[in-house]
């Protein structure tokens, strides 16, 4: 999730009038100097607090349900950040020749990547759960 911020999610040119807009984590930027740069911190909010879990999440392997928790509240963040990527690529469109259609760029498919592995985290964890409960009642 670290690399949505660093990384362009979404890219569109133009080539007839050779314009291009560009979307990263902070703004869209378009290259026509009479259109200004539209502001897009949800996206880097929602990447920045989805570290923030992530981090969170690992350092709370004494506590698996917590990790659960955490987990579950990551896959929020991460389906978010996606969300608003779409939802600013689609403000993006209509800035420059509606007909062409724009790319995604690493930035996006990161996200997703980072879904499948928080996924992946979560059911690992809850498999080592039931592992202890079925060791706690052999006891």
């Amino acid at each position: 999730m670290a690399c949505v911020l660093f990384l362009p999610i979404w890219a569109k040119t133009d080539p007839q009038t050779n314009q291009t807009v560009t979307l990263t984590a902070t703004q869209l930027t378009p290259t026509n100097p009479a259109q200004a740069p539209i502001a897009t911190y949800a996206i880097a909010a929602l990447a920045v607090l989805s570290i923030v879990v992530a981090l969170a999440e690992i350092f709370q392997y004494k506590k698996r349900m917590t990790q659960l928790m955490l987990g579950s509240l990551n896959l929020l963040l991460i389906s978010a950040t996606i969300g608003a990527a779409f939802y600013y690529s689609s403000q993006g469109e209509q800035l420059v020749n509606v007909k062409m259609p724009g790319t995604f760029e690493a930035g996006f498919y990161l996200p997703t990547l980072a879904l499948l592995l928080n996924l992946l985290a979560n059911r690992f964890i809850r498999r080592d759960e039931k592992l202890v409960r079925s060791m706690d009642r052999l006891r």
